[in-house]
């Protein structure tokens, strides 16, 4: 571990040496073997950033690296869909996840490799860092922060950056 990883423990979370509030998945955090699409659950381990997308029309670019969420950008949480865990444009026939909410909670998305590039069916899509509902609302299964928070963490990360989750 090193300073530019965000360790999430039971307790919340580090980051460049301060300590965040966050919260994890209704069905809490579960061994990377056992996590299955829509169990809620959110996955142990040590996972890579490898994206960052922000919606243009609420705030601006957090990091040079951000790309924007446009209207028609969806998540495919489909296990049937050759594009499954991957973003997706509308018109989508398989089962998705739109992007562009009307609540903030995705305004500012951190996406990990979590079962990408190449998902296995069924392992699990789209385990984001995001803004939480509300503080202590669980997720669907990824990592949620305060938006004052998020916005801290957000252009701090560097290529380097792992969300490490512990068990």
């Amino acid at each position: 571990m090193t300073p530019d990883d965000i360790v999430v423990t039971p307790t919340g979370a580090r980051f460049r040496g301060r300590r965040f509030t966050c919260t994890v998945g209704r069905g809490g955090v579960v061994p990377a073997g056992a996590k299955r699409e829509g169990d809620g659950a959110t996955p142990a381990g040590v996972h890579r950033i490898v994206g960052m997308l922000y919606r243009p029309d609420r705030l601006p670019r957090p990091a040079d690296w951000a790309l924007p969420i446009g209207p028609s950008d969806l998540w495919s949480d489909d296990p049937r869909d050759e594009d499954y865990n991957l973003m997706v444009r509308i018109p989508h026939r398989f089962s998705h996840e739109s992007l562009r909410r009307a609540d903030p909670m995705y305004d500012l998305i951190l996406i990990t490799d979590w079962n990408w590039p190449h998902a296995e069916p069924g392992r699990g899509s789209a385990i984001f860092v995001h803004q939480w509902r509300r503080p202590g609302a669980p997720t669907a299964g990824c990592v949620a922060f305060s938006r004052r928070d998020l916005h801290w963490i957000a252009p701090r990360i560097t290529h380097q950056t792992r969300l490490i989750i512990g068990a």
